[in-house]
This record gives C-alpha cells, sequence and structure tokens, in this order.
C-alpha cells in the first residue's frame, strides 16, 4: 500500500485516484512525524447494491392500542 502526506496526496491527487480505481489502497499521512490518519480504499461493489425493502416481512410483528392515533403533521414533525 502506497501511503501520501497530505502536501504530496493534493499535488497527486488525480494519480491516487487512478490507483484506487485499479482496486489499490492509499494510506493518507499528517503531521511532523507523518502519521496514518485514513487510508483511501475502493467501493466494493459488493457492497454497492440497492437496499432491500422488505427485509424483515415476515419476521417481525407491530400493532398499535386500538386509541393511538398520530397526525400527519406530528409525524412529519412540522
Amino acid at each position: 500500500m502506497k501511503s501520501y502526506a497530505v502536501g504530496e496526496l493534493k499535488s497527486h491527487f488525480s494519480e491516487v485516484l487512478e490507483s484506487v480505481k485499479k482496486g489499490e489502497k492509499v494510506g493518507i499521512l499528517f503531521g511532523k512525524n507523518k502519521k496514518a490518519i485514513a487510508m483511501i480504499v475502493p467501493i466494493d461493489q459488493k457492497t454497492d447494491t440497492k437496499r432491500k425493502i422488505g427485509l424483515l416481512d415476515g419476521k417481525v410483528k407491530i400493532s398499535f392500542d386500538k386509541d393511538f392515533s398520530i397526525t400527519e403533521e406530528d409525524f412529519l414533525n412540522i
């Protein structure tokens, strides 16, 4: 894994992004001691999917009291 100080990262940002697009991880160093503080990583294509609707369908039961009522304004907090 390559690492860049903040100043280097600024001047080589396009190159860094090209490396990340190819699947490499890039560290970001900060301060006089050049301590690693962050990492730029490629997005995992498996986790870049849309959220599944109805994930808990059939697994959860929701019930309300008979006297429960709420206005649309209260629900939307307006």
